[in-house]
């Protein structure tokens, strides 16, 4: 179908000029305008530039006023960069998207967090289950007896952690020293 066409049930389209078409068109086709359009559009035009030129000036006048105040405050290029920054973050930091962002991140640290709670109150519990329980208490009498034999007898009542630090220990000793049928052997 071409643009100009019109099918059953659609819009009519027209041909869309291409970019530069029109003022193509506008420049090509100056008898359209009488001598005294053409006049004042050109005295316009001029009347545009020259106020485009003053307001350049102008602006040009105005920065070099701000970098003359900039100097006599001691602002450099680093400290507007750094407050560049800071406003940034503060902008972003009053956005709805990072207050919402934020408060969700908070929620999910507080569920972590009790989680972990929960999973380190039910391993102390376990533990001390495990404590209790007659199989190691059985092993703990065994260690003992153990102790006992290996390091002689010192009263009862430690616990286990201090047992099996005995108990190493003496197993240490005993190893390090020969036996005494290799002293008597040595030449």
């Amino acid at each position: 179908m071409d643009r100009g066409e019109e099918a059953p049930g659609l819009l009519k389209t027209e041909p869309v000029a291409e970019e530069g078409e029109d003022a193509a068109a506008m420049l090509s086709t100056p008898g359209n305008l009488s001598e005294e359009e053409q006049n004042e559009l050109r005295q316009e035009l001029a009347k545009v530039e020259e106020e485009i030129q003053t307001l350049s000036q102008v602006l040009a006048a105005k920065e070099k006023h701000l970098a003359e105040i900039k100097r006599k405050l001691g602002i450099n290029s680093l400290q507007e960069f750094k407050q560049n920054i800071a406003k940034g973050w503060q902008d972003v930091t009053a956005t709805s998207a990072y207050k919402k962002t934020s408060e969700t991140l908070s929620q999910a640290g507080q569920k972590a967090s009790a989680a972990f709670l929960s999973v380190g109150s039910v391993i102390t519990k376990k533990l001390e289950d495990v404590k209790n329980s007659t199989t190691f208490k059985s092993f703990e009498e065994k260690v003992e007896n153990l102790k006992s034999k290996v390091g002689g007898t010192k009263p009862t009542g430690g616990d286990f952690g201090e047992v099996l630090n005995s108990t190493a220990n003496a197993t240490c000793a005993t190893t390090l020293e020969p036996p005494p049928e290799q002293m008597e052997q040595s030449p």
